[in-house]
Parts: C-alpha cells; sequence; structure tokens
C-alpha cells in the first residue's frame, strides 16, 4: 500500500492548476446515461471515485470510452439493466445518483446503499421522500434500494435540510418524470448548477439552481451534447491553505473565484494576502497568521470539505480559534493525528478549539477520510522533520497528482510503497 513521505519546512511556491470538480463530475457522469446519444465530457479529473463509477455504468451496459485522461464519451442506449453491481460502487457516496438517473430514464432503479468516507451519518432519507413524492415505490432489501415507478410525476416537495445529493437526485428523476416538479430549500452548491446546466444542455428544462428554489419541466428525451466540468473549488482551497500553513505564496489557477469566497474571506482575516484575478487567485502567507471563528454551513458558507484543512492552518497561527461543524457528525476524526505532530485541539461536541501552537513536528500519521487526508499531507509539509502519511488511497480519491503537483511547488514528498518505510525514513532498494 503507498504512502508519502515527506520533509516538511518548505514553504510551497509556484503556479498549481485545478482540475475538473469531482463533485460535479459525479453527477453529471450519472446523468450522461439519461440519453441514448453520445456524450462529451470534458475536464473530469483522473481520481478513484470517477473511474470507480465509470465502472459501474460501463458494467450496466453504457458504452464509455476515455478518450484521453481528462475527456471521455458516454453512450447509454446500451444499457442492459438498472441494477447496479455493489462490489464497483460500495466506495462511492455517490452512487445513490444512479438512482435518481435510472428511475428519471428507465422508471425503475436497484442501487447499493451509499459507502464513501466514514464522517457521520449522512442518511438519504431526504432522497428517498422526495422520490416518493413523485409517485416512486421504494424498498430496502439486502442492503440495495429497489425503486419503481408506474407513474413518475412532478410533485412539490420541500427538502427538510439543503442536502446536495437529494437535490441532484431528485432533479436527475424530474427531468423525465411526468408535468412539473418544484424543490424548495434546494442546495446552492457550484456543482448542483453545474449538474443543472449539463442536463439542459441535454435539452432538460431547469429553473433556478443555485437558489433555493429550482422547478423542472419534464421532458420525453433527453439529447446529445458536449460538456466541460466546473472547476473543484475544494481541490483549489486546499491548496490555498497549503500556501497560508507553510508561509507560502500560491497562484492557483484555472478557477472561479466567487465559489471560492469563503475561504478567501476567512484567509483575509486572519492575515494572508489574498489577490483575485478572473480565473486565478494569489495565497501568500509571509508572518504569522491570527485566531478566527468558523461555523460550516451549506454554500454559500464555508464549505464542510474545507473544515479540516482550515483547520491545520489555525494549529499553527497567534491565539486560540474555534470551528463549529454543522454537516457532518463525525469530522473531527483527524484531531488526534493533529495531536501527533504537536497540534492543540480539543473537541466538545461538534465543535474544536484549536491553541495555535508556533511549531508541527513530524510523526507518522494515518488518514481517516479523503479530506482529512489533504490536511494530514498540509500539515506534514508545514512541520519540522519527517512525516509519514498512511492510508492515502482515500486522497486519491479526490485529488489528481496531488504529490506531483505539490512537488511542483516545492514540497519534498514522495509516494512510497509501505514496505519501503521504517519508522519515518525510506529504506533503499538496490535495483
Amino acid at each position: 500500500m503507498d504512502q508519502y513521505v515527506i520533509k516538511g519546512g518548505n514553504p510551497l511556491v509556484g503556479d498549481v492548476e485545478i482540475g475538473g470538480a469531482k463533485n460535479a463530475a459525479l453527477a453529471i457522469i450519472t446523468a450522461a446515461i439519461m440519453t441514448d446519444e453520445t456524450v462529451l465530457l470534458e475536464n473530469i479529473p483522473d481520481v478513484s471515485d470517477i473511474n470507480a463509477l465509470l465502472g459501474a455504468i460501463s458494467f450496466i451496459g453504457a458504452t464509455v470510452n476515455r478518450m484521453d485522461r481528462h475527456t471521455v464519451s458516454i453512450n447509454g442506449s446500451t444499457i442492459s439493466g438498472s441494477s447496479v453491481d455493489y462490489d464497483l460502487i460500495k466506495k462511492i457516496r455517490a452512487s445513490y445518483y444512479l438512482l435518481g438517473a435510472l428511475i428519471g430514464k428507465y422508471k425503475k432503479a436497484e442501487v447499493p446503499l451509499p459507502g464513501g468516507c466514514t464522517i457521520g451519518s449522512r442518511p438519504i432519507d431526504l432522497h428517498l421522500k422526495g422520490l416518493q413524492a413523485m409517485g416512486v415505490n421504494i424498498k430496502i432489501e439486502h442492503g440495495d434500494i429497489i425503486a419503481e415507478a408506474e407513474d413518475l410525476h412532478g410533485a412539490h416537495i420541500y427538502l427538510d435540510m439543503a442536502s446536495v445529493g437529494a437535490t441532484i437526485n431528485i432533479m436527475m428523476a424530474a427531468t423525465m418524470a411526468r408535468g412539473k416538479t418544484t424543490i424548495e430549500n434546494a442546495a446552492r452548491e457550484p456543482h448542483v448548477v453545474d449538474a443543472a446546466n449539463f442536463l439542459n444542455s441535454m435539452g432538460a428544462s431547469i429553473k433556478g439552481a443555485g437558489t433555493e428554489v429550482i422547478r423542472i419541466r419534464g421532458v420525453q428525451k433527453l439529447h446529445r451534447t458536449s460538456y466541460s466540468i466546473v472547476p473543484d473549488m475544494i481541490e483549489a482551497g486546499t491548496y490555498m491553505m497549503a500556501a497560508a500553513a507553510t508561509g507560502g505564496d500560491i497562484f492557483v489557477t484555472n478557477v472561479i473565484p466567487k465559489h471560492l469566497e469563503a475561504m478567501t474571506a476567512k484567509l483575509t482575516e486572519i492575515g494572508c494576502l489574498v489577490q483575485e484575478y478572473d480565473d486565478m487567485i494569489r495565497v501568500k502567507a509571509d508572518k504569522r497568521l491570527k485566531r478566527t471563528q468558523i461555523k460550516t454551513l451549506p454554500y454559500p458558507g464555508f464549505p464542510t470539505d474545507m473544515q479540516p484543512q482550515m483547520a491545520v492552518v489555525l494549529s499553527k497561527a497567534f491565539g486560540t480559534s474555534m470551528i463549529t461543524e454543522n454537516i457532518f457528525d463525525s469530522r473531527f476524526k483527524y484531531v488526534d493525528e493533529l495531536a501527533r505532530m504537536g497540534a492543540s485541539i480539543k473537541v466538545k461536541g461538534n465543535t474544536a478549539i484549536i491553541s495555535g501552537c508556533e511549531r508541527l513536528t513530524g510523526a507518522r500519521v494515518a488518514v481517516p477520510d479523503l479530506r482529512a487526508g489533504a490536511a494530514l499531507v498540509i500539515a506534514a509539509l508545514a512541520a519540522e522533520g519527517v512525516s509519514v502519511v498512511e492510508d492515502i488511497v482515500y486522497i486519491q480519491r479526490g485529488y489528481e497528482d496531488f504529490e506531483l503537483k505539490l512537488k511542483k511547488l516545492g514540497a519534498d514528498i514522495e509516494k512510497v510503497d509501505s514496505s519501503r518505510v521504517i519508522g519515518n525514513r525510506i529504506i533503499q532498494i538496490a535495483e
């Protein structure tokens, strides 16, 4: 199993280009099977979650052609069934998008209950309640969601919370339902907007994406399209935090600055220089940063997926900071690992109290989930000495060429097989 061996202490400097948004691509790849014509998708990130999803839609018969690393064509006319294999999809939380897509197109689906990172309770009851309001009969047997609709029709749906997954799932099903659907308290995240824009490019009639009310008029069929995935705001934010934590100076390119405003506001507040351009952001940290308070909220609030990375930045800031996690109930699993590196963080309920320290020190740490993994790498880059970051398979789910991009910024990082690491030292093997 691969690990990262990182020698910290180098400020990250230079340019880093951001790829397509993983969360948007997962929804859009799934929606692409809803037409029987060929769809061309560009700016697809080459990460394990995406590759697993492409394998899953291939398994049910879709024709998938990887034209190059970031371009794929998909044709759903060859789909032979609506039952998705558990082994292919078990590790992807977004497997539930297949439910909305298959129900919309075929009016039936059999999809495994979703997996993904273990960052707390993420029930899919909002998805199921929304689909049931549209006439879908649902039962759960042997770990599978079995759904069928004799008459898939529009409905007025109010979400108890602004769930991204439920919003996208209901939106996909409603795209090919009879009549009109209204989703109130809809999620407003950029990847919700991107999924709606993609569906509209195939002939759907969706209005209001990016606001709290989305209105969908069902259509009978969708058609071919070419579409480029929106840049990944979480990947961008991760490199912005890496610059802040290491005292670096980074230009983050191929971004939409509007999507990053919650992060840029906090980085500016704690003392970073942040400069925005048309499709680029510069983050420079040339002095010790200050404390702050953060509450994670649905977009446009501070994103939960950036909470662990920000915690690392604040662990080196002057004073006591607080982060309140309002989205997931088990998102502080990384705290014990950061403590091994010298961070002083106490968790009380859904709040982390962070007492800033002047330095972190290298240690062997284990990754508990995707975003925590990125945070631990940032901590290792900011620490004195050598760190070993284990279980990087989680990181590879959502970050393409993570170590290569960091190397380009001046990081001393190597991806090595665990058999070559003893303690914090790489064992050289003669060829």
